[in-house]
């Protein structure tokens, strides 16, 4: 078989978990969590995404904004799920979770799941978006350039994203959720290059991915830059909260990137990938075998690996070689990184 230098789109994506995987194909979505007693549990469910009511959020630019959305709520549900399995053994109710779910209904999780997601996109906010502005704003009595101060701004954005990531990279479970990260991507790319999805092919894979979260959150940070250097208004709590009103206008032209970016592989792409793919050397690590099951599993409840290989390399997948890796290779082919 030929040597085959890009990925071909498979459609799947995901994120890691605690002590697990969520993967997730068109509306179908699994986690597969690593219980404390060393088994692997796995949830299936159909995701009812906000894109599949209204036509408007289909459209360019637009449908990135809801897509961004859809992302942190199902992401905050599956942390939520597989978060359960290492509670307190005890399991007992406490008198705020009787509360809350008297006072929604019996919508506690549904309540908590979309509290949690509004917290996080205040807090991301507040973090990557007002901070560094006022941040900036230190350095007036010396930059009288108004063009500087704009691109001082997002290099300060761009500053407090990475030493962000850095920082947390520390945490012991912040390791661990970095190795299912990288694990997540190395099932990814192990089938978008046609391999046959074994542990052996996924730990020789990339743990780096176009189609990654952290990519999305650079291209934000790259995106704000470019967008907030013409606005040019002279009232301090305006240019704050233009920069806040205009963050769904920055999630949907990163979408777009990244989207491109997932589909094609030429120069340019290449380029503005690059920082993101760096960044990825942080938020992901290389993740044991055991991780890399649980990431194997996660995908295979929600995806045909077999037949997309077959569909789109053209060789079925041989039953009885799939642990034989000499003759494996020699049949799929060293496929590049």
């Amino acid at each position: 078989m030929a040597r085959r230098k890009c990925n071909r789109y498979s459609g799947i994506g995901g994120q890691a978990v605690l002590e697990g995987v969520m993967m997730k194909n068109k509306e179908k979505y699994a986690v597969a969590v690593r219980k404390p007693d060393g088994q692997i549990e796995i949830e299936l469910e159909n995701y009812q995404s906000v894109q599949d009511k209204h036509k408007i959020t289909q459209i360019p630019f637009i449908r990135g904004i809801f897509n961004f959305v859809d992302s942190l709520v199902l992401g905050t549900k599956c942390l939520n799920y597989s978060a359960s399995f290492y509670e307190e053994e005890d399991g007992k109710e406490s008198g705020f979770d009787r509360f809350v779910d008297k006072v929604t209904g019996g919508n506690a999780e549904k309540f908590l799941t979309g509290f949690t997601t509004v917290i996080s996109i205040g807090l991301a906010i507040g973090l990557f978006i007002v901070l560094p502005y006022f941040v900036s704003t230190l350095f007036q009595a010396y930059i009288r350039n108004q063009s500087v101060m704009a691109i001082l701004e997002g290099l300060v954005r761009i500053l407090i994203f990475v030493l962000y990531v850095w920082g947390i990279s520390a945490l012991k479970d912040i390791k661990r959720l970095y190795q299912y990260h990288g694990a997540e991507h190395k099932c990814i790319n192990c089938i978008e290059k046609g391999r046959p999805l074994t542990v052996h092919n996924v730990m020789r894979s990339s743990r780096q991915h176009r189609r990654c979260g952290t990519s999305f959150m650079f291209f934000v940070l790259f995106v704000s830059i470019i967008l907030f250097f013409f606005i040019r208004v002279d009232n301090l709590l305006l240019r704050v909260v233009l920069r806040i009103l205009l963050m769904p206008v920055v999630a949907g032209i990163s979408y777009e990137i990244i989207r491109l970016a997932g589909r094609t592989d030429n120069l340019l792409v290449r380029i503005l990938s690059a920082p993101g793919m760096w960044i990825q050397r942080m938020t992901t690590k290389e993740p044991d075998e055991s991780m890399v099951e649980v990431a194997i599993a996660a995908v295979e409840a929600v995806f045909d690996w077999k037949q997309y290989l077959k569909d789109t390399f053209g060789y079925e997948v041989d039953e009885t070689w799939m642990d034989d890796e000499p003759r494996q290779l020699e049949n799929v082919g060293e496929l590049e990184e």
